[in-house]
């Protein structure tokens, strides 16, 4: 048996799909903001493999509420890393493009030097630290972009706006890979099945989708498949403050999940035409 973190987000909805059979935890039975639920609950179920597939994503929420988040992306994670070490069992994490500054054209690999431009990406990279440092088999899944048809997300927001206005303003100049949370979950599925049966698998891998593209030309795709026809204006991110900075080059090197796992990146745009389906049914 699988014990999946997360029950309600958009990687847990899609692994609940994909792997009906899983345990899935929710805050009622292990709150991420007592470490020490979790590390119990793995120590009670003693399961063949931990996903993690909760984290505190409000980037911009976080940027006050620092304590909540270093919880539930620094030590929730550390505690579940180190009891599933302490039982010789894989844990499968999944983290953000969000460790890095964003500066630069060239995608990033793994071995690429962190800079997070706010409290989100900190407390995910000090996840990412703890998870090493606790030992055992672990693998971290570095991902940007998620879309799905369930929860909050770009592909939604967009659909929405789309329909409500003729003209939408949208920002151009950060590039990354959209990545459909189906992908996501099933790569976790994957990886956790690999390294129980190697336990010489793991560490640090990029996943995203392909190819790279902007926001406003990740819109303009969303509209297209959906039948809709604001015209869109691209804008600099200088023109769209938020509370927290977003990176601007969220392209990540996937060669290594490939290489070593052979899971390729996904068509982003496929797996769009999918989730449009969803939405529409």
């Amino acid at each position: 048996m699988i014990l999946v973190f997360g029950r309600t987000g958009q990687v847990a909805q899609e692994l609940a799909r994909l792997a009906p059979g899983a345990h899935f935890a929710g805050r009622d039975e292990a709150d991420l903001t007592h470490p020490d639920d979790c590390a119990a609950l793995i120590g009670r179920l003693r399961p063949a493999a931990v996903i993690n597939a909760a984290a505190y994503t409000a980037v911009d929420k976080a940027e006050g509420d620092e304590s909540t988040a270093r919880l539930v992306n620094r030590n929730a994670p550390e505690a579940m890393a180190v009891a599933c070490a302490g039982l010789g069992i894989p844990f499968v994490h999944i983290s953000t493009d969000y460790v890095f500054d964003g500066s630069g054209e060239a995608p990033r690999d793994e071995s690429a030097q962190t800079a997070p431009l706010g409290v989100y990406g900190a407390t995910k990279l000090e996840g990412e630290d703890t998870i090493r440092a606790a030992g055992g088999q672990w693998a971290i899944m570095r991902t940007s972009w998620v879309f799905s048809a369930h929860g909050n997300n770009f592909v939604k927001t967009m659909r929405r706006l789309g329909a409500e206005r003729d003209r939408l303003t949208i920002v151009a100049d950060q590039i990354g890979g959209p990545t459909p949370a189906a992908a996501i979950a099933a790569a976790a599925l994957e990886m956790a099945r690999q390294m129980q049966a190697d336990p010489a698998k793991g560490g640090l891998y990029h996943f995203a989708g392909a190819p790279d593209v902007s926001w406003a030309d990740f819109a303009r795709e969303i509209f297209a498949q959906s039948g809709l026809s604001p015209q869109v204006e691209d804008i600099p991110t200088s023109a769209y403050p938020t509370p927290a900075r977003r990176p601007a080059n969220s392209r990540l090197n996937c060669a290594a999940i490939e290489r070593d796992f052979g899971i390729a990146r996904p068509d982003w745009r496929e797996s769009l035409a999918a989730v449009i389906k969803e939405l529409s049914a």
